[in-house]
């Protein structure tokens, strides 16, 4: 049986110099499973790109899987950043205009680093770090339904815990599909377009 790979850090930054090595560590990570791949992301190539020694790494890190959940733990934070500034933005606005400004910052959130983004889809399961996706998506679902509650005089459905997960896996699906799947052709312009039919989509649903 595969002995299952450690994920958490050795220890935190706590100084400014611990933090710096650190950054640059996750940086390197995340440039090199994009340039590279999963499989080229040994201890010592992270350790060169980072521009540290490999005991500095093995310092907060014991092995490259814990690496690469630092770079989706980063990445998750800073997607989660955009879409509760969204939500709190909408929190008073009619369901429309509300439901329109969170399906553009998904979108925009795919579009934050989309080659990274792609690259960390697949090598979750390797890395046995589901449990960070699943807190992610929990966050998700609370905010979108704190919104319903808040609006439900607006929307004609009633069970709101399905809906949520109606409307959240909808716009989610459809904002990784387009960006991450056809960004070769995903334009500015095509982004506008997919803003507006799955907003009618949702929309429609819930009234």
């Amino acid at each position: 049986m595969a002995r299952k790979p450690l994920t958490k850090p050795r220890k935190h930054a706590s100084q400014e110099r611990s933090r710096a090595t650190v950054d640059a560590l996750v940086e390197a990570t995340a440039r090199i499973l994009v340039k590279e791949g999963f499989d080229k992301a040994s201890t010592n190539r992270i350790a060169e790109v980072a521009g540290v020694s490999v005991g500095s790494l093995y310092q907060y890190y014991p092995g490259k899987e814990a690496l690469v959940v630092a770079v989706i733990e980063r990445h998750n934070q800073e997607i989660m950043q955009l879409v509760r500034g969204a939500l709190a933005e909408v929190a008073a606005q009619p369901l429309e205009k509300a439901v329109r400004r969170m399906v553009a910052a998904a979108i925009e959130a795919h579009r934050i680093d989309p080659k990274l983004h792609r690259v960390l889809a697949e090598q979750i399961p390797r890395t046995g770090s589901l449990e960070n996706v699943e807190a992610f998506n929990r966050e998700a679902h609370v905010l979108f339904r704190t919104y319903l509650e808040a609006h439900s005089a607006e929307v004609r459905v009633t069970d709101l815990g399905l809906a949520t997960y109606v409307c959240v896996t909808s716009i989610e699906a459809l904002a990784h599909t387009a960006v991450l799947h056809h960004s070769a052709i995903f334009s500015d312009e095509m982004a506008e377009r997919l803003i507006d039919e799955t907003t009618r989509l949702v929309v429609g649903y819930l009234q």
